[in-house]
């Protein structure tokens, strides 16, 4: 696989502009303190929910719901957030987001994924970050990165099931409520999206589910036939 190719065409990708993404489990929009907040605070902090949701993370955790408004606000002036709602219940159930967007080579990153309990390991979790995905590369990106605490198992075995490839480990890259991070970095290259989109598709299809909703095939076996049916 070449390394170098001639880009003399290249006239870099485009910004974000926060248009609403409809999926057929859930619905991203632009994220709202005023409008989404109620919901996230119940979701991340009211019963039911999991204390270690901002153990590997940069924010969190929150005892008081104007630290939480704070951390969504800053979030999302500094970067484009979305809500993830639920398009059953109508409520947002988590966040998700691009942040270090380099228009002129086409590189964005996602992150901010917070998912509340009830979208873990579920259709809701890999349409959403699908929708992102796609956008990102709908908008003219060449390269969409994945990062995260290495010491967070939940969200390096998500990267590599939604077909990011592991890249690196830096090392004591940083220090998060006082302990070392060492940060894992994955990426998704455009010429890689053609296969992985047409298996999110299969994945993401009614057919693809039972009469009580559970997975047909893995979106890892989709992802390899998918491959194998390149140029048939």
């Amino acid at each position: 696989m070449p390394t170098e190719t001639s880009l003399k065409d290249w006239t870099g990708a485009k910004a974000p502009d926060h248009r609403t993404l409809e999926g057929r489990f859930v619905r991203l929009e632009p994220l709202s303190v005023k409008q989404h907040g109620d919901q996230l605070w119940q979701e991340f902090t009211g019963p039911g929910s999991d204390p270690t949701t901002f153990d590997s993370t940069f924010a969190g955790p929150f005892e008081q719901r104007a630290d939480f408004d704070v951390f969504l606000s800053k979030a999302a002036h500094d970067s484009h957030l979305y809500a993830v709602i639920d398009l059953v219940s109508g409520k947002a159930q988590g966040i998700i987001g691009f942040v270090e967007i380099n228009l002129a080579h086409g590189t964005i990153e996602i992150a901010y994924v917070y998912f509340g309990v009830s979208m873990r390991r579920s259709s809701k979790s890999t349409e959403a970050v699908f929708l992102l995905i796609q956008e990102a590369f709908a908008l003219g990106n060449r390269r969409v990165v994945w990062s995260c605490n290495n010491d967070n198992d939940r969200s390096k075995w998500a990267a590599l099931r939604f077909g990011f490839t592991l890249e690196a480990v830096f090392r004591q890259q940083y220090v998060v409520k006082g302990k070392n991070r060492n940060n894992a970095w994955f990426s998704m290259l455009d010429r890689e999206w053609p296969v992985l989109q047409k298996a999110f598709v299969q994945w993401l299809s009614p057919v693809n589910f039972d009469s009580s909703g559970q997975q047909i095939q893995l979106l890892k076996t989709l992802q390899v036939e998918c491959n194998k049916n390149i140029g048939k």
